[in-house]
């Protein structure tokens, strides 16, 4: 009877799917990528729209931050005017000017003490009346006062650390009386703070504004394929799979509006330099006007890079739901 019994079929178990070739990250990066390129290769028109607003609106805000940044290069030059003077009404001996000198420089945020001796002193006043040097005949030095001229570091040229600076230099005994204008230093500083508040305010918007520009114009990319996206859900696709080549998409677009907006600012740049002499009085080659940094440019160029991945982030959620 157990001879008829029905012997159970042998277990086999399925054979292990060898890997595909293109599998991993390194393949699937590699594949998006490439999706990536072949979808802007088949929409030319529409990817040069999108790199050249995305070079406009980053070449405004490049404008915008090189003169921002020659104008904090000038203040910074004016601001080594910051300069607190102590006045004598004698000649100080070699001794006590030396001893005097070193308790200043020992004082916080002083970066220079020189002395002005009354021959100095008197030498200075000629050159300030150059052409008019006979309206000092019979003048003697004697009628000067020498002084102590003190550069503070640029940490302290602000009202508060100037004042703080000289309220402690008063203390110093031989101390005379001190000058700083104090009414300059405050005017200056009033001056680069409202160009410090307006530059966040104009920087700000300027960005807000790309954002803006690059989302509404990745967004003609997008809507020009908008059947393949649907497609692709339909047959199973994740939304992942379906982002990723429009994410590097976005990141090429932006990558390369910063590139040729950088390379456009040069270009003015130079032109600038080239032609300025013919409309200002001034040399700006000899000016201290100077290109972005390399730091500035990098940064411009990560900008680009970022402000296209979100573009198109943005603009995909309105076909794929995240």
């Amino acid at each position: 009877m157990n001879r008829w019994k029905k012997k159970p079929a042998p277990t086999t178990r399925p054979a292990k799917r060898p890997a595909l070739a293109g599998e991993g990250f390194g393949g699937r990066l590699g594949y998006f990528l490439g999706r990536a390129l072949v979808n802007i290769r088949q929409n030319i028109f529409v990817n040069v729209v999108t790199i050249g607003t995305i070079t406009l609106a980053l070449l405004i805000v490049s404008l915008f931050l090189l003169v921002f940044v020659n104008l904090e290069n000038a203040a910074e030059n004016w601001s080594e005017r910051v300069q607190v003077t102590a006045y004598f009404d004698r000649d100080l001996p070699p001794q006590e000017q030396a001893a005097l000198q070193s308790k200043i420089s020992a004082l916080p945020g002083v970066s220079r003490v020189g002395y002005v001796g009354r021959d100095e002193a008197l030498k200075r006043f000629k050159s300030r009346l150059k052409g008019q040097e006979t309206l000092l005949e019979g003048v003697r030095p004697e009628i000067l006062p020498t002084s102590f001229e003190i550069s503070l570091k640029r940490a302290h040229r602000d009202t508060a650390g100037v004042e703080a600076f000289v309220a402690s230099l008063k203390k110093l005994p031989g101390i005379g009386e001190v000058q700083y204008g104090e009414e300059w230093v405050r005017r200056f500083n009033t001056f680069l703070n409202f160009m410090r508040l307006l530059g966040a305010l104009l920087g700000g918007f300027l960005v807000m504004a790309v954002i803006f520009i690059i989302s509404n114009t990745i967004k003609l990319t997008i809507y020009a394929r908008r059947d393949e996206l649907e497609v692709m859900a339909l047959v199973g696709a994740t939304r992942f799979f379906i982002k990723a080549p429009f994410l590097i998409e976005g990141v090429i677009q932006g990558g390369a509006g910063a590139l040729v907006a950088v390379v456009l600012l040069l270009g003015l740049y130079q032109g600038f330099l080239h032609n300025a002499g013919s409309f200002l009085t001034f040399n700006p080659a000899t000016s201290g006007l100077a290109f972005l940094p390399l730091e500035y440019i990098g940064g411009i160029v990560a900008a680009g890079v970022v402000l296209g991945f979100l573009g198109s982030l943005t603009s995909l959620k309105r076909f794929v739901n995240v």
